[in-house]
């Protein structure tokens, strides 16, 4: 298998951040598999190396990247070495980041080996999210995977009084349980999605979508309710649902992740997906 290790790019923003490549380096033309992490998440969390694997084995060229303000630098792609970037993302920076990528692939600035110009959408957690507002949009986009994704953005931010604290302060910390990091979410971030609420309603583009989507979701996922792909699938008929018995919001992974296979609840996503994708 062909890969490319970390290749710095500069975003539509003017940061520098990186993504990485795989394919089984034949000739064969195939199809290119974006894949876009969550929230406080990268492209080489756990266990999503060996999935980018599982994936180019089946016949995809893979791209997984780093969205620009998540924390994360080129010399250290992993975890959150620069917290003042992570404080300055937003919803819509990642939806900018994700067009730009496309839009660098589709002008050959990245290089791809025998891509058939096809572009697929994978997204986890919040990245879910985003492949659905971009492919939904996006005409070079022509399927969408959504794993234990989310159905709304706005529902997602505090209420009340700790709104009202948010933006009166003008930083929210979350804790990082994994790294104990205290990490910034400044109000930005809620002026950003009030002002593009309606380009970043999850509803409106799931009711939208004119091509095959996808949605797996686990039914013990505490972090995203699967009742989220429920609505989304009630918003969009036309959408498959899978649901994995027993399948928490990483479908068993974890950070880091020193097995050489995958879980089963996440081999059951990459099965179901692969067929979804390649038929």
């Amino acid at each position: 298998m062909n890969k490319t290790g970390d290749v710095p790019f500069q975003s539509c923003h003017g940061r520098k951040s990186v993504y990485d490549i795989r394919s089984l380096g034949d000739d064969i033309e195939k199809p290119l598999l974006i894949f876009c992490h969550g929230f406080k998440g990268f492209k080489d969390w756990g266990h999503f190396n060996l999935i980018a694997d599982s994936f180019a084995r089946k016949g995809l060229i893979v791209l997984k990247f780093n969205f620009t303000f998540n924390g994360g630098t080129v010399n250290d792609p992993i975890d959150f070495p620069d917290l003042e970037a992570f404080g300055a993302n937003n919803y819509m920076k990642e939806v900018e980041d994700l067009n730009f990528m496309i839009r660098l692939c589709a002008q050959g600035k990245i290089p791809l080996e025998n891509w058939n110009g096809d572009v697929y959408l994978l997204g986890h957690s919040r990245g879910g999210g985003i492949v659905t507002l971009v492919g939904a949009q996006n005409p070079l986009v022509k399927k969408v995977v959504s794993w234990a994704g989310i159905s709304d953005c706005i529902s997602r931010l505090p209420k009340n009084q700790e709104l009202e604290e948010w933006r009166i302060s003008g930083v929210r910390y979350i804790i990082n349980g994994r790294t104990s990091q205290r990490m910034p979410m400044y109000y930005q971030f809620v002026e950003s999605l009030m002002r593009n609420k309606e380009k970043l309603s999850i509803m409106t583009a799931s009711q939208n979508m004119e091509k095959p989507h996808l949605l797996v979701h686990g039914d013990s996922d505490l972090a995203v309710s699967h009742t989220e792909a429920l609505s989304i699938k009630k918003w969009n008929p036309h959408a498959e649902l899978t649901l994995i018995e027993n399948a928490n919001h990483v479908f068993g992974g974890k950070h880091p992740w020193e097995q050489q296979f995958l879980p089963d609840s996440t081999l059951q996503a990459v099965q179901k997906t692969s067929h979804f994708l390649m038929d």
